[in-house]
């Protein structure tokens, strides 16, 4: 007499040896992909590439320290940041006693002046004819960001924020921009 297997074990059985099936099929492929010739690297034609000028990380922090060292002077406790081309930040440093709110504006007055290569005092002037621009994302128009050129060309934004006025504002970014030409 022949012994009949339970519904529930042949599904048992039979999930099993699918199973099986699938780890050997997958151990066939992983071992024809390794055998497989390796892709040759892609370079690209010089003429669809394009490089740009960067801060270094010791200029950056050059610059910040002039911003911060003029502020001192006048007893303004600032927030400073730079920011490369890109409008990625570099560096950003809260000067001691600076007020919190003054580290994000400082970004956004880095970003702000490398995005238009100008400093943000003339960008505010240009808002009476076009009052959509301070609805761009991380911008702010207000005194107190200097871009850094190489050429004329935007390679930072320099920003502080925290000073009673954009016009200090600005000259403590300018003083950052400046130590970069000794």
């Amino acid at each position: 007499m022949k012994k009949q297997i339970s519904k529930r074990a042949r599904i048992v059985t039979g999930s099993a040896l699918v199973a099986a099936i699938a780890v050997g099929g997958a151990g066939a492929v992983t071992a024809n992909a390794a055998d497989a010739p390796a892709a040759k690297p892609g370079n690209a034609a010089a003429k669809n590439t394009t490089s740009s000028t960067h801060l270094t990380i010791e200029a950056a922090t050059k610059a910040a320290n002039a911003a911060l060292d003029a502020a001192k002077k006048e007893n303004q406790r600032v927030s400073v940041s730079v920011v490369d081309r890109n409008g990625n930040t570099i560096l950003t440093m809260r000067g001691d006693g600076a007020g919190p709110q003054s580290y994000e504006a400082s970004e956004k007055k880095a970003f702000t002046a490398v995005s238009w290569n100008a400093p943000t005092s003339e960008l505010t002037k240009r808002l009476e004819k076009a009052p959509t621009l301070k609805d761009i994302p991380g911008t702010l128009f207000l005194a107190g960001g200097a871009p850094v050129t190489v050429k004329d060309a935007p390679v930072a934004g320099i920003g502080v924020a925290g000073a009673p006025s954009g016009d200090q504002d600005e000259k403590f970014a300018q003083a950052g921009v400046d130590a970069l030409s000794k």
